[in-house]
């Protein structure tokens, strides 16, 4: 392709809406141009690295056996009601673009499509002898995110590879699991990113077990934990660990004593010369479940620890039933506005203790007239501890359980693990952090989604069973821009050359310069015709702006055919490193169809 004939307009400046590198970098350099909040052209520069990134998927998930399909982007809402995920992601997580059609029938914009594929599954799996199957498809996906950002990063409508499973037995979903974590592998390492599989939590997606696959970059949004031995990597949502041994209580005895202006940890370890290791902390939350129902929570945990939310939102979720709900919709630590729409007296806010009363809840049908009790483990091992004592301005010290306080009954895992924790596998290990852009995630879903929308075979007894799936997807457009923002310099994008939008880029200096065209002419020729995709800048622009032009769009190779050609050479330069050297003009095609073979091949 020739840039005087290519949609190709660059820009000098940063645009002022963009944050991060890669954003900047992809709209400086012509790839992709917004249309509206989290909506974005993908620009022929772009669509061709897109395209480029789909083929490395396509292949792998084909070297699997799984079967590409193409699932419908407009979705019934009877589907997500079937599975109960309507609530949840149109009012909870409120992500799901719906809309009511001209026969006032509800319907969603696929932002996944667990409920399509298992109707499919539903109406078309009988016997096992079907099974296992696994299809996937590439498709435009959508999400209503409140705030879109970065780019492609976070944007409202976005291009993914999802794919799904079906299986007669766990043993089944486990191996294409494993072929899949396999597969996700090696699309990445193709795509040349370095990358980190992770344990992560499944989220509104469900299921027992999933593995994200985190691009490592400073901008990701994610924290990732690990331990250089590399026998343990998570998503911080989902990691655990050791916490830092507590110290010693110097309270024996129990006491109440006075401790004004001590509604935080650090003015009460502060003021009773004490370590935030021997408090119990007790904070509130308020849940909201799907049947509309308030219902008040109450964690103890450590002093110098912290609740982990999506720990926590997940043990809420498997009380949902006792509630007569189905899943949270939302939950929070109230503000004082709220508390005074629920409390039937003044709470000791910054003092509360762990046996704060029911009877500060004010009964009525909207809000439960019980506090759900749970408490962290790091706080059931403490003795002679501190804690509030349901008093303004008031502490008790060594207080235990069991005496002055009753164990709450559900004894839970929800603090959050740390950067320094110790490793649960090995004690000497340290959590370390990165940072990592999510560009995988596979589950295990087992029978979620089956049981609860009826999709059963037959097994060899004549047994009808519920299918038991899995789930797999890749950010294809997400992926595209992690590259950049893992690889970029000061000059602009640096591709790694398999899903570079071109191998190489040759520049004629001068275009008056007869000799120079006829040089980079034949070169262009003949480099596209040995399979290294190669554009011509033969556009009427001063040396200076195609060299800087060259350099933002990040051609991975690039050919000049300037003063060199009358020793009978090309400079040819290499985008990544910035190395120059001068080649035979004679030599060029096979020196450089063997650094792109070379390149790709890893």
């Amino acid at each position: 392709m020739r840039l005087s004939q290519k949609l190709f307009v660059t820009l000098r400046d940063d645009p002022a809406d963009a944050e991060i590198p890669s954003h900047k970098l992809l709209l400086r350099a012509g790839y992709i141009r917004r249309i509206g909040s989290g909506v974005y052209a993908y620009l022929p520069l772009m669509w061709r690295v897109l395209q480029k990134i789909s083929q490395i998927v396509r292949e792998e998930m084909n070297a699997t056996g799984a079967e590409e399909c193409l699932l419908p982007q407009l979705q019934p809402a009877e589907l997500w009601k079937e599975s109960g995920r309507w609530d949840t992601y149109t009012k909870a997580e409120g992500i799901m673009f719906s809309l009511v059609d001209r026969r006032e029938q509800q319907l969603g914009l696929g932002p996944t499509h667990e409920e399509v594929i298992t109707t499919v599954a539903r109406d078309m799996i009988r016997s096992y002898r079907q099974l296992p199957l696994h299809l996937y498809q590439i498709q435009t996906k959508f999400r209503d995110e409140i705030r879109p950002r970065f780019g492609l990063m976070r944007g409202r409508e976005f291009i993914m590879k999802d794919g799904y499973s079906f299986h007669a037995d766990e043993e089944s979903l486990k191996k294409t699991y494993q072929d899949m974590y396999t597969a996700y592998s090696h699309i990445l390492r193709r795509s040349g990113l370095a990358f980190r599989a992770v344990e992560a939590d499944s989220g509104a997606i469900g299921g027992s077990g999933s593995t994200e696959f985190m691009v490592l970059a400073d901008a990701g949004e994610d924290e990732v934990l690990y331990t250089e031995d590399g026998k343990y990597a998570a998503n911080v949502e989902k990691a655990v660990s050791l916490p830092a041994d507590g110290e010693i209580s110097p309270f024996t005895t129990f006491e109440k004593r006075e401790t004004p202006g001590t509604d935080t940890i650090e003015k009460l370890c502060s003021f009773l010369k004490c370590s935030p290791t021997q408090i119990v902390k007790n904070v509130l939350y308020q849940t909201v479940y799907d049947n509309g129902l308030n219902v008040l929570v109450l964690v103890n945990i450590r002093g110098d620890q912290e609740v982990n939310e999506v720990k926590l939102q997940n043990e809420l979720t498997k009380l949902a039933s006792q509630f007569g709900a189905k899943t949270v919709l939302s939950f929070s630590v109230p503000t004082q506005e709220i508390i005074a729409t629920w409390t039937a007296k003044s709470l000791p806010l910054g003092y509360i203790a762990p046996d704060l009363g029911d009877d500060y809840i004010a009964g009525s049908k909207q809000v439960n007239s019980k506090f759900v009790r749970l408490v962290d483990q790091t706080a059931v091992e403490l003795n002679n501890f501190v804690t509030g004592a349901n008093e303004t301005g008031f502490h008790v010290v060594g207080t235990n359980w069991g005496e002055q306080f009753k164990l709450p009954e559900l004894v839970v895992d929800i603090r959050k693990a740390r950067p320094g924790d110790r490793s649960l596998h090995d004690s000497t290990q340290t959590l370390q952090s990165a940072r990592g852009i999510e560009a995988g995630h596979i589950f295990q879903l087992g029978t979620k989604y089956s049981e609860a929308m009826g999709a059963t075979y037959t097994n060899e007894q004549g047994e009808e069973k519920p299918l038991i799936m899995g789930c797999y997807g890749v950010g294809v457009s997400r992926l595209a821009q992690s590259a950049v923002e893992q690889s970029y310099d000061k000059d602009g994008i640096i591709w790694p050359v398999a899903i570079a939008p071109y191998h190489a880029i040759v520049t004629i200096p001068n275009i008056k310069d007869a000799q120079q065209i006829a040089v980079a002419e034949k070169l262009y020729t003949e480099l596209n015709k040995a399979g290294v995709e190669t554009l011509l800048d033969d556009r009427d622009e001063r040396a200076g702006v195609k060299f800087k032009d060259a350099d933002l769009i990040g051609i991975p190779l690039r050919i000049v055919t300037g003063r060199a050609i009358t020793n009978g050479k090309v400079e040819v330069v290499k985008r990544a490193t910035h190395e120059s050297q001068e080649i035979p003009i004679e030599e060029v095609v096979n020196t450089l169809k063997q650094w792109v073979k070379d390149a790709i091949a890893g």
